[in-house]
């Protein structure tokens, strides 16, 4: 990953060091359990941007960007407090016809503390029937990259 400075060492996947503003705080001054979805969001998506899937002039780049979030589920762990930076660590554990399902964590910098973990399963969608449609090849060889070695693909 280029566009943030890999921060802790892992084995399958790959990490992006997001930064958490004071706006994603809730009154307490903690991480809003909203923001943690919106921070996989980005990192995820700054993720595929660099490996060419994303929307340029609010068109896809490719078909594989032409995607929606079927499932979404997170345990939280320890609360987030104030401003700085963390780390989101993804990858994936199942690779479909027309699926991803994420496995993530969401750390500090060093990974010591985990914040929260959970799962996300991405589905590829044909844009003019908004229906299920497969991978790309390309795109297919792009998420491989990032599947868990025990991961089914």
């Amino acid at each position: 990953m280029t566009t943030a400075t890999q921060t802790l060492s892992i084995a399958f996947g790959d990490t992006v060091r997001m930064p958490i503003h004071f706006d994603d705080l809730d009154a307490m001054g903690v991480l809003h359990n909203s923001r943690y979805a919106v921070l996989v969001e980005r990192a995820t998506a700054l993720w595929w941007t660099e490996h060419g899937v994303s929307f340029s002039g609010g068109r896809p780049t490719t078909p594989d960007a032409f995607n929606v979030v079927r499932e979404y589920g997170i345990t939280f762990h320890r609360p987030v407090t104030g401003t700085g930076d963390i780390t989101v660590h993804f990858w994936i554990d199942r690779l479909g016809t027309s699926s991803a399902e994420y496995g993530f964590r969401v750390t500090s910098l060093d990974g010591a503390t985990v914040f929260a973990e959970g799962r996300r399963v991405n589905v590829r969608v044909d844009r003019a029937t908004m229906r299920p449609a497969p991978w790309t090849d390309q795109g297919r060889r792009i998420a491989a990259t990032l599947l868990r070695p025990d991961s089914a693909s």
